[in-house]
């Protein structure tokens, strides 16, 4: 009875820590590229990454029905070349929900619907075109009852500003107050973000003398940059342009608006005058990004602030225009392989030299050897899958371990679990020469290898809990019945308002 009992206590417990929300992360899947999956196959991909989140720029039929009944939820986007016609008519705009969107909803988790995309930098000047657009897409939300659950706003870049730095002089370009305020008035009244893309790739590319890239990518060997204004000390330069909008809308006295990143990335691959455009550096900065987002870290004017943020992109994209790294801002490669590894947990380090993921400062893995040939790796991982009683089951298709599908992935997989399976010695992670020790995790987005620090604390934690006593359940006793009775009074209020 007092283990049933105890149980149950964990359980409400979880509950209870489970009742707060934190920041989300979500990818965008641009789709201008003539060699990416069909939707059915970025739907599973999404899915096998556990990402929640995906922004697409448009209203595509095949896309809306490929994340039918994932769970995932969905920005889509009204294109600026579809900003006059659902400007001019309500009708225009009620006729495109009906068909494009009311068919597939709520199967398509649809939450947010973005009218007009950094509308500031279109070469056809459509600015005056988006609140009208905007308030004849939420009159048609509202007229079918989904208003208050599909949010409605327009994306921006931070150009539209004319001045960020220091980040408490940030100020919107006065020539933009035309269509800007209202919008404002507009995003208050209803509840919706304001939504900014957020690159600060461009800053270091574009001013290499007066930028640090360590600062660009969260380095914590980055020189601290000190707002003489207001005193507040910018680690990073995500953090320094977001708060030159939170101040920007200060001015204006939209304090309460909230934010949204829809955009925030760094690209794998660039010209030859584009030197920080690697896959480390996209690394680095997507993982400690990722980090810095979902532990709500916040910013120095707003410490502790939710900041939802959408990674550009799932994948490079062939036909996009303009200099090499517009091209190439993926993920992944068209074959659904990770261009490199990326921590969407949000829970691991990265090494700047080398982009590697850290979780543990004192862990060992076993992994296969860069000099080990195929032939070797491949026996010893039948033997470690056989004979050697590794559960394998990790590394067979669809599963997470599975991708990348290479020998020596599995094997390094397979190596580990053996390794930490016989007390991580050495021994363990011969295979005959084919293996060799790192204490760099390898593990990668929800491919988890275990290691020696993580496996005594999980034994030392198992021990705790068989030998608990009752002062131990005492004290659980205590945090849910704490719990149970903020939960009951926060009905109560409830009920009173």
């Amino acid at each position: 009875m007092a283990r049933e009992w105890f149980l149950i206590q964990l359980l409400l417990i979880s509950s209870l820590i489970g009742f707060g929300q934190c920041a989300k992360i979500g990818i965008c899947y641009g789709r201008n590229a003539d060699d990416l999956p069909t939707p059915d196959k970025v739907a599973q991909l999404v899915q096998l990454h556990s990402i929640k989140y995906v922004r697409i720029y448009d209203s595509n039929i095949d896309v809306l029905k490929a994340f039918a009944n994932t769970g995932v939820e969905l920005m889509i986007g009204v294109p600026n070349s579809d900003l006059l016609p659902f400007s001019q008519y309500q009708s225009n705009v009620d006729t495109w929900l009906k068909n494009s969107i009311l068919p597939y909803y709520p199967a398509t988790m649809i939450t947010y619907i973005t009218v007009g995309a950094e509308v500031t930098e279109s070469p056809v000047n459509v600015s005056s075109l988006v609140v009208p657009a905007m308030v004849n897409v939420h009159n048609a939300l509202k007229k079918v009852g989904l208003h208050k659950r599909i949010k409605v706003s327009s994306t921006h870049s931070l150009g539209i500003l004319s001045r960020s730095f220091p980040p408490s002089a940030g100020a919107f370009n006065s020539s933009y107050a035309y269509f800007l305020k209202p919008m404002l008035e507009f995003l208050v009244e209803n509840e919706s973000p304001f939504m900014v893309d957020v690159y600060p790739y461009y800053a270091y590319r574009d001013s290499r003398k007066n930028v640090s890239l360590d600062y660009t990518l969260f380095s914590s060997t980055a020189p601290d940059v000190i707002d003489p204004n207001t005193g507040l000390v910018y680690t990073n330069m995500f953090d320094a342009q977001i708060d030159s909008i939170f101040y920007a809308l200060m001015a204006l006295n939209f304090k309460t608006l909230k934010v949204m990143v829809t955009e925030s990335g760094w690209p794998n691959k660039g010209a030859i005058s584009e030197t920080a455009a690697t896959p480390d550096n996209a690394q680095t900065y997507n993982t400690n990004l990722i980090r810095h987002v979902v532990n709500d870290s916040g910013t120095p004017a707003k410490p502790g602030e939710e900041i939802d943020t959408y990674i550009f992109s799932l994948f490079n994209e062939n036909r996009k225009p303009g200099i090499a790294s517009e091209r190439n801002w993926g993920l992944f490669y068209p074959d659904q392989t990770s261009i490199y590894s990326l921590d969407w947990s949000g829970r691991g380090n990265v090494d700047i030299s080398t982009g590697a993921n850290i979780t543990s400062s004192n862990g060992t893995w076993c992994v296969a050897s860069a000099n080990a040939t195929e032939a070797d790796l491949q026996n010893a991982l039948n033997w470690a899958c056989g004979p050697g009683n590794v559960d394998c089951s990790a590394i067979q298709p669809s599963q997470p371990c599975y991708q990348p599908d290479t020998t020596a992935s599995h094997a390094s997989f397979a190596f580990n679990s053996y390794f930490q399976m016989n007390g991580a010695n050495d021994v363990a992670c011969s295979f005959g020469g084919a293996a060799m020790k790192t204490k760099k995790d390898p593990s990668y987005d929800t491919c988890v290898y275990a290691n020696s620090s993580k496996l005594s604390k999980m034994n030392s934690s198992t021990s705790e809990v068989q030998t608990g006593t009752a002062g131990m359940i005492s004290r659980l006793s205590i945090v849910v019945l704490a719990g149970l009775v903020s939960l009951l009074s926060f009905g109560i209020v409830f009920d009173i308002i």
